[in-house]
């Protein structure tokens, strides 16, 4: 018994180590990116929507092909017929067809109709090649859509990632924070026990405490807000993520000239969407012309009545069913014809009008973008030179802020100067402390800002 519980408490321990070491693994940022292109919604619905056009295209193709229509019935009825106008309203005439008779009569039989038809718009002014460069350039849009999409994400996704590491960083930074005001409140209440100091200055390190506790308290809610909204654009559940540490270590080598911002994966999209009008605007031509069609008739009928059932001979027919329904009259048909409706170049003129001033809004949204782009990227040159002018300035700033804080708490634990000044000197070490974690972090962001501005994601991520 006592063997069989050892055993079973060894493998909890073994189990909960090992869970332990799988949730402190440290997720890279190349594996964040990947994570939320395999699982992000939004990429996953527009990679469908891209293969859903590409198979638009292939129908497209195939609607070039001849209609071939075949059909076969069989019927029972009589074949009274009149003289007389008739008008098929609605297509609910009965096709029955025979000899005029004096009188009704309800004699009938077995007849028979088997039917194949080929009818194909052979030619129409290009009207099926254009819907099929139309359906490709559909493809194109949303393939270019899905792919700005990944682009998007991945920026999104660097940028959320940068920003939980720099949470972090506060995170420690007020932790520690919160260590040198409870010491330094220890030291504090010992000397107003031993009457060197005033009652009032544990007082007021008791409220240091607590106010580092607050900011403490700040910093982790703002850290638990950065890691969920990464942990929502990678499409994985919200937990604690272990970072890596990198981005606080090194700065990045910052490229000079950049890529054309032509090849921008949003200006991409934008250009396709262009291309997509101006195919769907030569489509709508090809309405206004006529459409050349080829077709062919092959007929076959069967009837149980006889060639000489007439108003003589009424009994020249037969209830026998193979007799009805076999094939004996054939019959076929082969023409070329056109169709043209004259009055649709008057509506179709006014489709394209339309279409032609919706190329035209495309192409200012076009040209709004990339001049939006441009000032980014311009942007970014000035945000990586002040990111690098403060990540080269706070060094100075922390060691002469903990130098301040150090001689402050040493003079004040020999009674040469007073609480406020030790309290200044702390505020100036966290200013400090908190301007060097936002420091290395600004300077990746000053990247990431530059690699997104010029629609190259690789500037950034070749620095990993």
């Amino acid at each position: 018994m006592i063997g069989k519980k050892y055993l079973a408490g060894l493998l909890f321990f073994i189990c909960a180590n090992t869970l332990t070491v799988s949730a402190q693994q440290t997720l890279t940022l190349k594996n964040a990116i990947q994570t939320a292109v395999n699982n992000y919604g939004t990429i996953k619905a527009k990679a469908q929507y891209a293969e859903a056009s590409k198979v638009s295209v292939v129908q497209a193709k195939r609607d070039y092909l001849p209609n071939l229509n075949v059909s076969a019935q069989q019927d029972y009825g009589t074949i009274n017929g009149q003289n007389g106008p008739l008008y098929g309203f609605g297509g609910l005439g009965v096709a029955s067809s025979g000899v005029p008779l004096p009188n009704q009569n309800w004699n009938a039989a077995f007849g028979g109709l088997y039917l194949a038809n080929v009818n194909w718009d052979f030619f129409a002014f290009g009207r099926a090649k254009e819907k099929i460069k139309t359906a490709q350039a559909v493809a194109t849009r949303d393939n270019k859509d899905w792919q700005q999409e990944i682009f998007q994400q991945e920026v999104k996704v660097a940028a959320a990632y940068l920003n939980l590491l720099a949470a972090q960083k506060l995170t420690q930074s007020y932790q520690k924070n919160l260590n040198r005001a409870d010491t330094f409140r220890r030291v504090v209440v010992t000397r107003v026990k031993n009457g060197l100091s005033a009652g009032v200055d544990s007082a007021q390190a008791n409220a240091e405490v607590s106010g580092a506790k607050i900011a403490l308290t700040r910093a982790i809610d703002f850290e638990q807000t950065e890691s969920s909204q990464l942990a929502q654009l990678m499409g994985v559940p919200v937990q604690t993520f272990t970072l890596d540490t990198v981005f606080v270590s090194r700065v990045p080598a910052f490229p000079g000239d950049t890529s054309a911002l032509n090849n921008h994966p949003l200006l991409q999209w934008y250009k396709s969407r262009i291309a997509l009008s101006n195919e769907q605007m030569k489509y709508y031509r090809t309405l206004s012309y006529p459409a050349f069609s080829l077709i062919s008739v092959l007929q076959t009928r069967g009837s149980g009545f006889e060639p000489t059932y007439n108003a003589q001979n009424l009994n020249a027919y037969t209830h026998n069913y193979w007799d009805g329904t076999k094939p004996t009259r054939t019959n076929y048909l082969v023409g070329i014809g056109v169709t043209w409706n004259l009055t649709q170049p008057l509506r179709i003129s006014q489709q394209v009008k339309s279409q032609r001033m919706i190329s035209k809004g495309l192409q200012d949204e076009y040209d709004l973008v990339n001049q939006q782009l441009l000032a980014q990227l311009q942007l970014s040159d000035t945000k990586i030179t002040n990111a690098l002018s403060n990540y080269n300035e706070v060094p100075v700033q922390v060691k002469a802020a903990s130098d301040a804080y150090l001689q402050k708490s040493v003079l004040y634990n020999n009674g040469l100067t007073n609480l406020v000044d030790v309290t200044q000197a702390l505020y100036t070490l966290i200013r400090a402390e908190t301007d060097r974690d936002i420091a290395y972090s600004n300077v990746w962001q000053a990247l990431l800002l530059k690699a997104s501005a010029a629609g190259d994601f690789k500037l950034f991520e070749n620095q990993l």
